[in-house]
């Protein structure tokens, strides 16, 4: 039996998907040339649920190209997201998140916002869920002063990282 029979796909596909933050301006310009429309939306992402995935895909489906923003392990911290967070490292979570069909690239940002992030892709299309108000988008204004626009997605109910952790935290 060949050595590596057991693999489901190329190896490092999902790798392959995180770019490093530097190359989102070359990225960006590339797909605008090719008439892409990028769609761009950020998060956590600490442990991946249903309610995710449901914006995931309902953010791709904006665009020709999605691009998810993850925050980095330092950022996490400093957003006080709750003791011991991010639970999962911010490689791991890129990998994953780069492993959903819908996801095109994953980038990694330290900042607690995207902001810089957003200005050296220039995203068509910025996507964040509707528990964000309007004016509390950051980026919002970027993106619409170069002709992008800005996209609150209805949430799936009943979802939420935090409330998982602290669900699995009382029953231990």
């Amino acid at each position: 039996m060949p050595r590596n029979s057991n693999k489901v796909g190329p190896k490092g596909e999902a790798r392959a998907k995180v770019i490093p933050r530097a190359k989102l301006a070359s990225l960006g310009a590339k797909l605008r040339r090719e008439g892409k429309r990028v769609v761009f939306t950020n998060g956590v992402f600490d442990l991946l649920h249903s309610g995710h995935v449901a914006l995931l895909e309902a953010a791709k489906s904006l665009g020709d190209l999605l691009v998810v923003g993850i925050n980095s392990d330092g950022s996490v911290r400093r957003l006080s997201k709750g003791p011991g967070r991010p639970i999962v490292p911010a490689r791991d979570r890129a990998i994953v998140m780069a492993a959903l069909g819908c996801v095109d690239h994953v980038t990694i940002f330290g900042e607690e916002t995207p902001l810089e992030t957003i200005r050296r892709l220039k995203p068509d299309v910025l996507v964040k869920g509707s528990d964000w108000g309007a004016k509390a988008i950051v980026g919002s204004d970027d993106v619409r002063s170069w002709g992008g626009r800005v996209v609150r997605v209805k949430l799936k109910g009943g979802y939420s990282t935090t409330r998982i952790v602290e669900r699995i935290r009382s029953q231990t």
